[in-house]
Parts: structure tokens; C-alpha cells; sequence
């Protein structure tokens, strides 16, 4: 098999086989060292003035020696900045297939939004009347985000995906404490959640009690409905992610809701993979209540990139009453916010809004894209993944039957008695030129190896990807499995010995001892 004139097969060369350079350089891959072996304290690239007419206020804590950082002339620090940038990775270079992160093209047009004045210079203690057209962007953004779950509410403060989940839950435990339902504390968490869940429900203190899943990878809804059944005025609700973590759409999500609030509970649904539903569902005709949003990950920059994450949290009619402040009102003047509620809203998040950058980002890839592009995205994400899941399924063993949604996962059966760890097969990645899939996760799939291609990809550079999946396939069920150990080869650096990186880190720099020769 050849392609674009060249072998696919990788050359399972060591050390000792590859010529060595007394430069260290490989042609345009450039040798750099630490910044701590090349720069010296005394050298700058900037002259400052010492300050004159400024008495020290440290006193007893002024410094009395020497920093010991090091430094360098400007082209040395351009030049080391670009040496260590192209030994990275990244969604400009080729396919990020880490599952269950969305590492999609950004669009250059809402970055150039996001610096626009008025929006990357905007201060959160501006008087209203100098920022109204920052608070019409975030009056703008919650309509549109209303519109695409179909929910009346949204608290757009939370400032990543966890912090999301807190504030749906909190919002939750605000009515049940409101209603008398204080008795209410034990949530129910699905084993392919994502693991901040029960995490976020212990924090808002509640009881975690799990449901198993069924032999397709979903809810066990016979467990789920025992579990409610074995005391139902404790329920306080559910939270669940959909599509869930095996990259699988729950089939009876409609029902999960129903048995939910027949219990007095409510539907806390994890929106991390809402970039699977955009344009073809809304959470909220699935009996939603409460779904936190990734900004930062489904409209428009990959998993915070770029700057903070963002993580809007809709609500249903029965929770939006106790939304935190502050958020945005239109008036007959204008806009405004309102900083104060009374005791129904749970109070406040952080300091103040939220991330403007993150805002401005996704208003511009929503618009930019409109509702038959969003709903296109989506929908082009499912079919890239279901591509790379029909492609490598009689080579690599698929986790579960049927369709996926956003990311195909598969496990590591098609290793066995080959000598090849799932570990070995991600290091031959490397050496493939991409980087490697989630490995190791969802924990509920033994040797997970989870692929997210995104929207982003064409089918030729899918077809790249699947070629060398293939390839590495084959060789591991050929018993090349010495090649899988030695890799990567061709990385900057080598396989670490990582249980001992992990045990004994060295996070110190500390400069050679000189050793003084002997006199002859």
C-alpha cells in the first residue's frame, strides 16, 4: 500500500540507526535547549529605566540578591518560542481526534470579533450606559441559545462546563428547598456520565446513586426505574449526558424524564456534547430542566482555546425563577443588569458576568452560521464519525452495535495475544504524524480508544487518518509488535519511562556541577 508515492509503512528505526548531527538539528526540526542552559541573567532583549522618586515599601522583604532567571537577546527568545511551538501539536496542523473534547477549526472571524474594541477591552466595573453594546451581545446570545434547546432561561455566568453543572444543581436544590423538599437529596448518575456529575452533586450536597448500563452502552432503564421505585420521595433528580459519554444518543430519554418528574424530581441533562444535537434537537422537548452549555467547545473555540471557557446553563419554567444573578434585561432605555433578587434566586456565581471573549465567539459563529449551518455542523460531525467508525470496524474492534453519534469509540479486543497495549498503539500515533485519541476513557470500556473527527475534517483528510489506523492495526495483528514498543521514533523526544516520571518528577532545573580536573 503506498500513498502519494511514498510507503505507509513507518520505519521501525532506533537511535543507533539514525545519523547523528553536531548540531543536534535534523534539517528543519532544530535543536532547542531548556531557557535555562542558553540565557544568562544578565542579558535582555529591553532596556528599563530604574525607577527614580519610588522609595520601597517592601522593607524587610526587598530582595537582596540575584532572581537567577535567565535571559535573552529578542531573536533568541523568538527563535526559542517558535522551536518549542513546533514541537507541538495542534488543530492548525492536521486531525485532532481527541473524543470528547471537539478540537474543531476555530474561525478566524470570531476571533477577529473578540478583539474588536468595545468587546476585548470591556471592564466589568464600566458604568451600563458605556457598555450597552457588550450587554446587546449577551441579550442577543441568550436568545439564540434559548431558541436552539428550547428552554425560556438562561444564566449565562457559569464559566466552564463544571462550573455549569453547579449551577443547574444548585438552581434544582434551590426549588426543592423552596417547595419543602428538602428530603429530597439522593441524585441518580448514569456510569457513562462524565465524571464531574457526581462530583458536582456531592458539592451541592447531595447523595450519588448510581445506575448501571445496558448491554448497548445506555441507561438500564429497569435499574433506573428500581432504583426510583426503592424510595421515591428521596429523589431529588437525574443527571444525565446525552449523547452520553460512549458517544451514544439515549433512545429513552423522553421516558428517563417522565419517570422523573412522576418521582418529584428533576432532569439535570450534561450539555458537553450538545455540539451532536444543535439544529436537529432541543433539550427541552425531551423534559429537560436544567443543561449547561460548552461555549468554548460547541460554537466555536476547541475546549477553551484561546482564552477561559464558558459555560451557560439553560433552565425549564419550574427552575428559572431561581436563577443566579446578575443577568441582562432590555428596558425601555436600553439594557441593564440586575445585580439583586430576591431569596428565590440561589444568589451568585462568581464576581461578575462571565467571559465576554468566549460570548462575543460564539454570537459570531451562531450568526456566521445560521440555523441551516448549525444544524449542517451537527449533522456533519455524526456522519465524519460514523465515517471513521464504518471504516475501521473490521479492523478495529467497535465498543458497542449500531450508530454513533459525534465520536466513534472503540476498544482494545483487536489487540489480544498481540503483544500491543493500548498505550503502544497511541505512541505509534505519534510517529503516524497525529496525535493521539482519548485512550483510557469512558472507564466503563476496558482499553477505550475514543475518536471525535468533528465537523471540521473533509473526507480527505478523514481517509488520510483511517489509512494509518489501518496500517497500525494490521502490523499489531502481524506481530510487529516491537515496532509498537519502540515507539514514537520520530517525536522530538522518546518514550518516557512514565511510572518512574510519575513517582519522581523532576521539576526543578538545577545547573551542571562543574568538576574540577586533577593536576597532572
Amino acid at each position: 500500500m503506498k500513498t502519494q508515492g511514498r510507503p505507509t509503512s513507518p520505519v521501525a528505526a532506533n537511535d543507533a540507526m539514525q545519523p547523528k548531527t553536531v548540531s543536534g538539528n535534523k534539517a528543519l526540526k532544530q535543536a532547542t535547549k531548556l531557557i535555562f542552559e542558553t540565557g544568562t541573567p544578565r542579558r535582555t532583549g529591553v532596556d528599563l529605566p530604574e525607577p527614580k522618586g519610588r522609595a520601597s515599601r517592601l522593607g524587610d522583604h526587598a530582595r537582596e540578591g540575584e532572581i537567577g532567571l535567565p535571559g535573552l537577546s529578542e531573536p533568541e527568545t523568538m527563535r526559542h518560542y517558535v522551536r518549542l511551538s513546533q514541537k507541538n501539536y495542534a488543530i492548525d496542523l492536521g486531525v485532532y481526534p481527541l473524543g470528547s473534547c471537539t478540537m474543531k477549526h476555530n474561525p478566524r472571524l470570531n476571533e477577529k470579533v473578540a478583539r474588536m474594541p468595545g468587546f476585548a477591552d470591556v471592564h466589568p466595573l464600566q458604568p451600563i450606559s458605556t457598555v450597552q453594546g457588550a450587554l446587546e451581545l449577551m441579550h442577543e446570545l441568550s436568545h439564540w441559545i434559548c431558541t436552539l434547546t428550547g428552554m425560556p432561561a438562561v444564566a449565562l455566568t457559569p464559566k466552564a462546563g463544571a462550573h455549569g453543572e453547579l449551577c443547574g444543581m444548585m438552581a434544582i436544590r434551590a426549588r426543592l428547598d423552596a417547595d419543602g423538599q428538602s428530603q429530597r437529596r439522593r441524585v441518580l448518575v448514569p456510569e457513562s456520565a462524565h465524571g464531574t456529575n457526581p462530583a458536582t452533586a456531592v458539592q451541592c450536597g447531595f447523595t450519588v446513586d448510581e445506575i448501571p448500563a445496558s448491554g448497548d452502552g445506555r441507561v438500564n432503564l429497569d435499574a433506573l426505574k428500581d432504583k426510583i421505585k426503592s424510595d421515591p420521595d428521596t429523589v431529588a433528580g437525574i443527571m444525565l449526558t446525552n449523547p452520553n459519554t460512549c458517544g451514544l444518543f439515549e433512545r429513552d430519554i423522553i421516558e428517563i424524564a417522565d419517570l422523573i418528574h412522576a418521582a418529584g424530581g428533576y432532569f439535570y441533562c450534561d450539555g458537553a456534547n450538545f455540539n451532536a444535537l444543535v439544529g436537529r434537537v432541543r433539550p427541552g422537548d425531551l423534559g429537560v430542566d436544567a443543561m449547561h452549555l460548552n461555549l468554548h467547545k460547541t460554537f466555536s473555540t476547541p475546549h477553551g482555546g484561546g482564552g477561559p471557557g464558558s459555560g451557560p446553563t439553560v433552565l425549564s419554567d419550574a427552575l428559572k425563577t431561581h436563577a443566579p444573578v446578575p443577568y441582562v434585561v432590555q428596558t425601555d432605555e436600553g439594557y441593564d443588569l440586575v445585580e439583586h433578587k430576591d431569596e428565590v434566586s440561589f444568589g451568585r456565581m462568581c464576581a461578575f458576568h462571565g467571559q465576554m471573549g468566549m460570548y462575543s465567539r460564539a454570537l459570531t459563529y451562531m450568526m456566521s452560521h445560521g440555523s441551516d449551518g448549525l444544524k449542517q455542523a451537527t449533522e456533519d460531525a455524526v456522519l465524519n464519525a460514523n465515517y471513521i467508525q464504518a471504516s475501521l470496524s473490521d479492523v478495529m474492534t467497535p465498543a458497542f452495535g449500531g450508530v454513533c453519534m459525534h465520536e466513534a469509540l472503540f476498544d482494545d479486543r483487536f489487540l489480544k495475544d498481540t503483544g500491543v497495549e493500548t498505550l503502544d498503539f497511541a505512541k505509534a500515533m505519534i510517529d503516524e504524524g497525529y496525535h493521539p485519541m482519548t485512550m483510557y476513557f469512558p472507564l466503563v470500556v476496558h482499553g477505550a480508544m475514543l475518536i471525535e473527527p468533528t465537523e471540521s475534517e473533509s473526507k480527505g483528510e478523514l481517509d488520510r487518518f483511517i489509512l494509518s489506523m489501518r496500517h497500525l492495526a494490521e502490523k499489531a495483528k502481524a506481530g510487529e509488535a516491537d515496532m509498537f514498543k519502540q515507539a514514537p521514533v520520530h517525536a522530538p523526544m522518546r518514550r518516557l519511562d512514565e511510572t518512574q516520571a510519575a513517582r519522581k518528577p523532576v521539576l526543578r532545573w538545577t545547573p551542571p556541577v562543574e568538576t574540577a580536573e586533577a593536576a597532572e
